[in-house]
């Protein structure tokens, strides 16, 4: 009977070991085939927006490039220069200790900035209260990685467009708050608060001005380049205007806008010039190394570009008085 039982208990051991072995076989099986899945998905896009490369390195399990078509334009297939940041997507979006410096809401789109405990950069982005993503920087902002959830599109919009801004800002560039539109080979940048009107002028322009384009709707770049001249750029960031356009021109004018029940426009000594720019560029001014960068550009371009102030109706004349005033006249 002993036997019988040591022989049933061999059996199931011999059983339990097989098991086990093809288990493990399994478990290395689909370690090795998750990890090659894994090095599968990781990919790196590369895009360069007025000039400047940037990289977005996927490490999830997800395809990023659907969050990212409005960035297609941009697309280049190699990078072709060292990226001003690389932005790393991570899968798993994770509560931190974080301490807030500085809180923006855009109806219903917050910005949250601050550090965390090492010290890092780190932003938040909420949706409508919802905290959707979080984004942390190294020091000098050649390098983040950002995690998030639905809508993920908002999260790395945001993480990308912030990424670009606090790179760039040293390098004479600068992401203004702006609609901008191309006449005559120039372009010609609105600014103003919100609800001031920018894309209503800005169509304006594109119904009485024949020749008129738009160029981008909420966040051009304008670059100043080394031979001395200021050129503006289309962006992967219009708002809610889709105007994704990888184009380029030098810099005409910048108008800023104001409401009033007539139409009147003047241009702008240089001080106030510099004063009419410095609220429609992002940037993170408490810090020094990029409050010094922008102030260098903004500073530029008060000295050697053109500034107007436009009181203004929201109506055909005063598109056509801020055009006959602002564009060259042979």
């Amino acid at each position: 009977m002993k036997n019988e039982e040591f022989a049933a208990a061999d059996v199931d051991l011999t059983f339990f070991i097989v098991s086990a072995l093809h288990s493990s076989f399994f478990i290395l099986h689909s370690s090795f085939f998750i990890r090659t899945f894994a090095a599968k998905m990781e990919k790196t896009y590369y895009y360069k927006v007025a000039g400047h490369m940037f990289a977005v390195v996927n490490e999830t399990a997800d395809d990023v490039s659907l969050w990212l078509d409005h960035y297609k334009p941009f697309l280049i297939e190699a990078a072709d220069a060292e990226p001003v940041f690389t932005l790393y997507v991570k899968p798993t979006l994770k509560a931190i200790d974080f301490l807030q410096e500085i809180h923006q809401d855009d109806d219903g789109s917050e910005i949250m900035a601050g550090t965390v405990e090492a010290g890092l950069p780190c932003f938040k982005f909420l949706l409508q209260g919802r905290h959707v993503a979080t984004l942390i920087a190294e020091a000098d902002y050649r390098k983040a990685s950002v995690a998030m959830r639905a809508p993920q599109q908002f999260g790395l919009d945001n993480a990308l467009m912030v990424m670009y801004a606090l790179s760039t800002a040293t390098r004479m560039t600068a992401l203004f708050h702006s609609s901008v539109v191309s006449y005559d080979g120039y372009g010609y940048m609105f600014l103003g608060k919100s609800g001031t009107g920018k894309s209503t002028h800005s169509s304006l322009w594109l119904k009485y001005i024949e020749g008129t384009e738009l160029m981008n709707d909420d966040n051009p770049v304008v670059r100043v380049l080394p031979d001395g001249t200021a050129h503006v750029y289309g962006s992967p960031w219009s708002g809610k205007t889709p105007c994704y356009r990888n184009v380029e021109v030098p810099v005409g004018a910048i108008v800023l806008l104001s409401q009033a029940p007539y139409n009147r426009i003047e241009r702008l000594e240089k001080l106030r010039a510099y004063a009419a720019v410095v609220p429609s560029i992002s940037g993170k001014r408490w810090d020094s190394r990029i409050a010094e960068g922008l102030h260098e550009t903004e500073n530029w371009l008060a000295q050697h570009t053109p500034i107007f102030h436009l009181e203004c109706l929201p109506d055909e004349a005063a598109a056509r008085l801020c055009c006959e005033t602002v564009t060259p006249h042979p």
